[in-house]
């Protein structure tokens, strides 16, 4: 920033001549250049921003002279006039002073003989400092957004580097004013964003915005809230960042929208404990579309779909998934954070009324969402598991990896009779064995209990274990085992008969029964199969 006349006059050698400011404009003028001079004419040699010095022989011809002396200094764009009493001009005439206040030009006269070039190597070694920090500064930031764009650094990064050069809030938002990310600097969250939408459509006065995306394709703003950053330093990073975002824009346009990248990001930094207020939870959450004061549930979607293996086809399925959770919330009337996570699975958190029946308002929600997502090609079954319902985001968020835990295990359920959602007592010992089946003491378990049955089946090229498992999954029942098996009762006798004397154990026995159907049980969660 260049020095001003007011920093002028505030230096030492500036002082020492006694400066007396007599009449004129604003002290608070940029100072581009100090140039001595007391040619009568030398307004035609400058091109504004100048501070002149002078002992004022062009003003020692007469009234007419000053005044058009000074009307030419001030029609030159000068900064102000430094003006040595002494031989020229020992007494300042009034006429002076009221033209300088007319014509809104600072006048100041210096009472004690000033060698004039120690000011002028004062001021411009001030100026040549600021002009290197600069161009220090320019360079600083050219490297910095480069690499940023060579490593494809994320948008959330982008911004709060715009914002650490600054030290100011910086806040990104699309073309709906929604805020996709923002850094926030000496304010809280939940202050800036109150109202955001009103604020950003209005954008008081003082506040600097700079369009992101090509020309032609605008996606959204970079927004700078009022502060004490130089204008030009602001738009050069501002704009810089911008460059950038767009940069990244085009790489990632194939990917997720960016709705959708400041949802997930959202949810990452309440789960992972980057965000800690909860009333900057919320106000981040309500920027991006989510409702107050609700209730929210944390969602989890998995799904069975057909394999895969190119990266590209996933990756449509993938955003079609998002697409379909999203027109399901719409036909539901209710808002959501979604975020894709692992392969096919979406973590969401959904904010219901908090009027009403809140299990018929989720009934509806997921029945939609499920509806809707069954219709992505490949995709052959949809289930959701939910965790419990809070007041608090934050609460809420922490609460994912265990509805994500119910949807694992309610996936690998028999698909009879599917519901709607699902919550921990609907997976029972399903989900107590998903939870520790990698256990080395709980595989062991399984293994003690069916490798004798299971080596049998392999050397007999036999399928025993599909009938001991049928026959646990209906509690028993033989009569409706045979007619299953398409098999005669004495045939299915033999059959059990032959179970019970390879793994030892009695089959009317309760104990021996729950301990073998643990055991399939966590054979299928340790090998990921679906068994129906």
């Amino acid at each position: 920033m260049l020095p001003s006349v007011a920093d002028v006059l505030a230096m030492p050698v500036v002082r020492a001549g006694e400066p007396e400011v007599v009449a004129g404009g604003s002290l608070d003028r940029p100072v581009r250049w100090v140039h001595v001079s007391d040619v009568a004419d030398v307004a035609q040699l400058l091109a504004g921003g100048e501070l002149i010095l002078t002992t004022g022989q062009a003003m020692s011809h007469g009234d007419i002279a000053t005044v058009g002396y000074l009307t030419a200094l001030a029609a030159a764009g000068v900064s102000g006039l430094v003006l040595e009493l002494g031989e020229y001009v020992p007494e300042l005439a009034p006429v002076v002073a009221a033209t300088a206040d007319a014509l809104g030009l600072p006048l100041i006269v210096l009472h004690r003989i000033t060698r004039f070039v120690e000011i002028t190597e004062a001021v411009h070694r001030v100026i040549v400092a600021e002009q290197y920090a600069e161009l220090e500064f320019a360079r600083t930031v050219h490297e910095t957004f480069t690499e940023l764009s060579v490593r494809r650094a994320s948008l959330a990064e982008i911004v709060k580097t715009a914002a650490d050069m600054l030290d100011s809030s910086v806040v990104l938002e699309d073309l709906s004013h929604r805020v996709l990310t923002l850094t926030v600097r000496h304010a809280t969250t939940s202050a800036l964003l109150e109202d955001w939408e009103t604020t950003s459509r209005m954008l008081p006065g003082g506040w600097d915005a700079v369009a992101v995306g090509p020309h032609t394709q605008r996606w959204g703003r970079l927004i700078l809230p009022a502060g004490d950053v130089p204008t030009a330093r602001a738009r050069m990073v501002l704009e810089r960042a911008a460059q950038t975002l767009t940069l990244h824009r085009m790489i990632e346009k194939d990917r997720f929208g960016l709705h959708r990248q400041a949802q997930t990001g959202l949810i990452d930094d309440m789960a992972n404990g980057r965000v800690l207020d909860e009333r900057d939870a919320v106000a981040r959450a309500a920027a991006l579309g989510l409702a107050r004061r609700a209730a929210y549930v944390p969602l989890a979607i998995d799904l069975a779909a057909v394999a895969e293996s190119d990266p590209v086809a996933r990756q449509r399925r993938a955003a079609g998934i998002l697409d379909a959770v999203t027109h399901g919330l719409g036909l539901a009337k209710v808002t959501a954070l979604a975020a894709a996570d692992q392969g096919d699975r979406v973590g969401m958190i959904l904010a219901l009324p908090r009027t009403g029946d809140l299990d018929a308002g989720l009934t509806a929600a997921c029945t939609a969402i499920t509806g809707e997502v069954r219709r992505v090609d490949g995709v052959e079954r949809v289930v959701i598991g939910v965790g419990a319902e809070s007041d608090s985001l934050l609460d809420t968020a922490h609460e994912l990896p265990h509805a994500a835990h119910v949807a694992e295990v309610a996936l690998s359920l028999a698909s009879s009779a599917p519901r709607p959602f699902y919550r921990s007592g609907d997976v029972r010992l399903r989900g107590l064995l998903s939870l520790i089946r990698n256990e080395p003491g709980v595989q062991r378990f399984a293994e003690t209990e069916l490798s004798a049955l299971l080596r049998h089946d392999i050397r007999h090229n036999a399928d025993l274990t599909h009938t001991l498992r049928q026959f646990l999954d209906l509690a028993g029942n033989k009569t409706e085992l045979a007619r299953r098996l398409n098999i005669s009762r004495p045939t299915l006798y033999d059959r059990l008969a032959r179970i019970e004397r390879i793994l030892a154990v009695d089959l009317e026995d309760g104990e021996s029964r729950t301990s073998l159907h643990a055991a399939l049980l966590i054979r299928d969660l340790t090998a990921n199969t679906d068994v129906r």
